[in-house]
């Protein structure tokens, strides 16, 4: 445990060009990606899902291209302003994580969190006592979870004593499941994931990758850039008049206001006016 340092305000955070690097990009959507694999969704069904320290909702981004509704949380109003700007399709919330859930009981078919339940483990405020917090979160997040649903928690832990408690809190609060370590011997493509199960059948954690040489082809897969589809189940280019158009009956679905189609729906225009 220690205490959160003072030296990098979140004000002074140039929340813009965190933005623009596409290298942190390409690395949150590959975690992204990884992170729902091991949800298990069922195929073809849309689920609702929860993303904790959902940021300015690149996670989201994902989720919404494999049709799945989504609410995203996080703590920090600047991240979230900028979801709005880019106009998520997710519902969003500001809260702490510390502070446990707010939504009723078995709403969630999954959860997945990306680089956020460590900073659970640091005390910034004189109030703060992180064992208390980390049992608070676990705790109610089990309640809002669909009994047999999986929480998929990618971290970075500071030591194993940190990790340790991060993982005991949750085994007290009714989780079943264990850490997932994908390339345990590589010292920067190794990532930590704690796969927690809400009740139901206990099943077997998720294999990690790079274990072993039959991992190779799975793994450079899961490190290349995502290719998509073909044939039927493909998707439509991004910004393209079909992508426009599934994007509008998405919301219609999820009952926004949508303006109506027309002929002028999707197409291009002109540099000139």
């Amino acid at each position: 445990l220690h205490v959160l340092p003072r030296w990098l305000p979140e004000e002074d955070l140039n929340i813009e060009l965190l933005q623009k690097c596409s290298r942190m990009i390409q690395i949150q959507q590959e975690l992204t990606e990884r992170a729902v694999e091991m949800l298990a969704l069922p195929e073809d069904t849309p689920c609702y899902i929860l993303d904790l320290g959902c940021g300015s909702g690149l996670s989201g981004e994902f989720l919404t291209d494999q049709d799945h509704v989504w609410v995203g949380m996080d703590i920090s109003s600047h991240m979230l302003d900028v979801a709005l700007e880019r106009e998520v399709e997710g519902d969003l919330l500001l809260s702490d994580m510390g502070q446990g859930m707010c939504f009723r009981p078995g709403t969630f078919d999954g959860v997945i969190s990306i680089s956020a339940i460590q900073w659970l483990c640091n005390a910034d405020k004189k109030t703060h006592n992180p064992p208390k917090r980390l049992y608070k979160f676990f705790s109610t997040l089990y309640a809002c979870m669909a009994r047999g649903a999986r929480a998929v928690l990618q971290l970075y832990p500071e030591n194993s004593n940190q990790l340790e408690l991060i993982t005991t809190q949750a085994m007290r609060a009714g989780f079943s499941g264990g850490v997932v370590v994908d390339f345990p011997n590589s010292t920067r493509a190794k990532k930590f994931f704690l796969v927690l199960f809400a009740g139901g059948t206990m099943t077997k954690l998720p294999k990690a990758l790079g274990t072993g040489a039959e991992d190779r082809a799975h793994q450079a897969h899961f490190t290349d850039i995502r290719e998509r589809g073909k044939g039927k189940n493909r998707k439509p280019v991004k910004k393209s008049r079909d992508w426009i158009m599934e994007k509008k009956e998405r919301r219609r679905r999820q009952g926004k206001e949508v303006r109506p189609d027309s002929k002028y729906t999707g197409r291009k225009r002109s540099a000139k006016f």
